[in-house]
């Protein structure tokens, strides 16, 4: 909210301003008392207690005028005018008055009057709390003029008709030709106005937002301000019956008032029904225009789509998703994401032209509806991604935005544009699949594959809860000795159905589906359950567990783990957590500070496939890893690739030098064997040593190995089926 800073001597004005209310107020009911006691001189201590509150309503609202924020000085500003008004029309009146006129009915007494009328009018017309638009202001004028107009026929019943059953006829023929006689309580309304407008100055500003923005549009009124003109009407028909004189003829005023009231009801009608099409046309701007792009939305893309799947035209859907955008909205924040949005937007807005509809059905997803053969969906995919690629010289925030596109066109296999939505879901996913940039037509195959993959993800959900989960372990040993010193829990799926799937098969999925945070925590918890069970053949032995990035960024990872080895009875420091080198590299500072404070409750941190995402040294100062996994593509080429044993011998030497432990992984030959033995590595794991088995085999071999020669526990005891 773009609000000014207070002047620094603001407490004190505050003060000042509570003084004058409480004097105003002292002056008004002085005022009161005295013209209620019939005091001598009650004209002009009337005309006095006037001038002197509406002066100091007028330095009040100046001062609420310098205090207040820029969006409502003016409204002060009208309203010190006002006063200013009211003081100048009061004071010509006394002058006069004491002058000689009894009543100083003259013209300029009643021209400053009615410009203090029109000053206050458009003060309350420019308040924050005010109608926003030109027909609002002129409805809320409208409505005073119908309440006004309405009391005119009930004042004429229970004044003027009343009064004459009950006083002298003299007295009723003042009342009817609108005189009164100064110095009486009807008096005391005037500065009892002025001074409620003067303690107002001390109310706080309104919190509102700047008025350029939509959040600064006038709230909906209460059900009360609506009815308020309609209240009256009623009683003014009660009224004009009432008024009638024995002929059955209503007074002339109360007539006249009556044919006024009608036309003032019949102009506010009519501006309400246009500004009732204005506010149905915004409506309908809200409910199917994208605000961010101008584009129809996914509401009006459905509509439109099903209007056309009625028709006899051939009917195809492009689902386009951008690539990479959450990247640039993390990045970048998502003002200059809005802003690329935009831009691609009014890109592929000019890319489809007149052959198709496009929409923003989501964030970075938009649809292309296609009818008839005026441009195949295949060609316009095309002229989409053409669209998206920066022209020479121009850089979008750093990125090369794409897109995967997914086209499906409308057959005898879909029973409505739901199937045909899915189906360019489908299609779009492959294209994402295949490198993205790309586009994919749905297919009967695609359409199965689909179909088995969401089963699949069905079957999952019941996994972990039904226990068709189970961990394997793949030794790791010491390649100076052949001793077992870790083991890796692997999980597997016994499906019911498909037999054992292998990780590789299902925990994509799980990723991408959210489930690999229940299958982590699964398996950190059965992991240490198993570690413990030979801790007490051989304590030195640890294990070790995958985490997945997304369970890395989750602050609840420490307790997962601290209750994990405390459940079991195991120590943290016969636990290592393997963690890939990408989701370390693309962690924030929250998830470095979670590492370390895992490292300082003993855990240990593995690097796995280290050196296949993009290394930096920067990154191992900051991590508190405590060893590095060399990935298997490195070890299978050692024997042919010398880049490659430049690598792991680099890696190793680095690992030297921070005071990590390596493992060099994919182990499965002597030739690899000696390798990297004979580069240094001091661990190994692989199919050379052992293959994933059941708890029961690995504690088999825990029990039996020692110090033996590598090659003999390798060919006999650690050699697990």
């Amino acid at each position: 909210m773009d609000i000014e800073q207070a002047p620094a001597g603001s407490a004190g004005q505050s003060r000042s301003a509570r003084v004058g209310v409480l004097a105003a107020g002292a002056v008004v009911a002085v005022e009161t008392i005295w013209l209620a006691l019939a005091l001598p001189g009650t004209a002009l201590v009337s005309d006095l207690g006037a001038l002197i509150v509406a002066s100091w309503a007028a330095l009040a609202c100046v001062g609420a005028a310098r205090r207040h924020p820029r969006p409502l000085r003016r409204f002060w500003l009208l309203l010190a005018a006002t006063m200013l008004l009211s003081v100048a029309g009061r004071a010509l009146w006394t002058v006069q008055r004491l002058a000689g006129q009894e009543l100083p009915h003259t013209l300029p007494v009643g021209l400053i009057f009615t410009a203090s009328l029109l000053t206050g009018t458009v003060a309350v017309l420019c308040a924050l709390t005010a109608p926003r638009t030109s027909p609002g202001r002129v409805l809320a004028l409208l409505d005073g003029l119908i309440v006004g107009l309405a009391l005119i026929p009930i004042g004429w019943l229970l004044l003027f008709r009343n009064v004459a059953l009950v006083a002298d006829a003299m007295y009723a023929s003042w009342m009817a030709a609108g005189t009164y006689q100064t110095g009486t309580l009807v008096d005391v309304l005037w500065p009892l106005s002025y001074l409620l407008i003067g303690a107002a100055t001390l109310l706080p500003a309104p919190q509102r937002c700047d008025q350029g923005e939509e959040a600064s549009e006038a709230p909906l009124p209460p059900w009360w301000r609506v009815a308020l003109p309609y209240l009256p009407v009623g009683g003014v028909i009660v009224a004009a019956l009432l008024a009638r004189d024995v002929s059955g003829h209503s007074p002339l005023p109360v007539f006249l008032a009556l044919l006024a009231l009608l036309a003032a009801l019949a102009v506010r009608q009519i501006l309400a029904a246009n500004e009732n099409l204005r506010l149905v046309g915004r409506l309908r701007q809200l409910a199917y225009v994208d605000q961010l792009t101008g584009l129809p939305n996914r509401l009006a893309f459905i509509r439109r789509l099903r209007s056309a799947l009625g028709g006899a035209q051939p009917v195809a859907v492009l689902l386009l998703d951008l690539d990479g955008f959450k990247q640039v909205n993390d990045r970048f924040g998502h003002t200059t994401g809005d802003n690329l949005l935009t831009g691609l937007s009014s890109r592929m807005r000019g890319a489809v032209a007149d052959d198709g509809l496009i929409a923003r059905i989501g964030g970075d997803e938009f649809a292309v509806l296609v009818t008839g053969r005026a441009a195949t969906p295949e060609g316009l995919a095309e002229r989409l991604l053409a669209s998206l690629h920066p022209s020479a010289g121009e850089e979008v925030v750093g990125v090369h935005p794409s897109a995967s596109i997914g086209i499906a066109e409308y057959g005898p296999q879909h029973e409505s544009y739901t199937d045909l939505l899915r189906d360019a879901d489908i299609a779009m996913y492959a294209a994402k699949a295949a490198g993205k940039s790309a586009y994919r037509r749905c297919t009967p195959a695609l359409r199965e594959s689909a179909v088995s993959r969401a089963e699949l993800i069905a079957d999952l959900r019941r996994a972990v809860d039904e226990q068709q989960l189970h961990l394997e372990f793949q030794p790791i040993v010491d390649l100076a000795t052949g001793t077992v010193r870790s083991a890796e829990a692997l999980v597997r799926w016994r499906h019911p159905r498909l037999g054992t799937l292998s990780p590789g098969r299902f925990l994509p999925l799980a990723e991408e589906t959210g489930l690999i945070l229940p299958i982590d925590r699964w398996v950190i918890q059965e992991a240490c359950r198993a570690a413990a069970t030979w801790q007490d053949r051989v304590p030195a032995a640890t294990v070790a567990v995958n985490i997945a990035a997304s369970h890395l960024r989750r602050p609840d990872l420490i307790a997962t783990v601290t209750e994990a080895t405390a459940g079991a009875g195991l120590a943290p420091r016969a636990l290592t957590l393997e963690l890939t080198e990408s989701a370390l590299i693309e962690g924030s500072e929250a998830v470095l500070d979670r590492l370390s404070q895992l490292r300082e409750l003993g855990i240990r941190i593995a690097i796995d496939d280290f050196g296949t995402g993009y290394s930096s040294l920067s990154y191992l100062h900051r991590i508190p890893a405590t060893e590095l996994k060399i990935d298997r593509s490195f070890v299978a080429r050692l024997s042919e690739d010398t880049r490659a044993y430049a690598t792991v011998e680099m890696v190793t030497r680095l690992a030297g030098a921070y005071g990590l432990g390596v493992v060099a992984e994919g182990v499965e030959t002597e030739r690899q064997h000696d390798a990297v033995a004979a580069i240094g590595c001091v661990q190994g794991q692989g199919y050379r040593y052992g293959r994933p088995a059941a708890l029961d085999e690995l504690r088999t071999v825990l029990a039996r190995c020692g110090p033996a020669p590598v090659a003999d526990v390798a060919e006999s005891d650690l050699t697990l089926t």
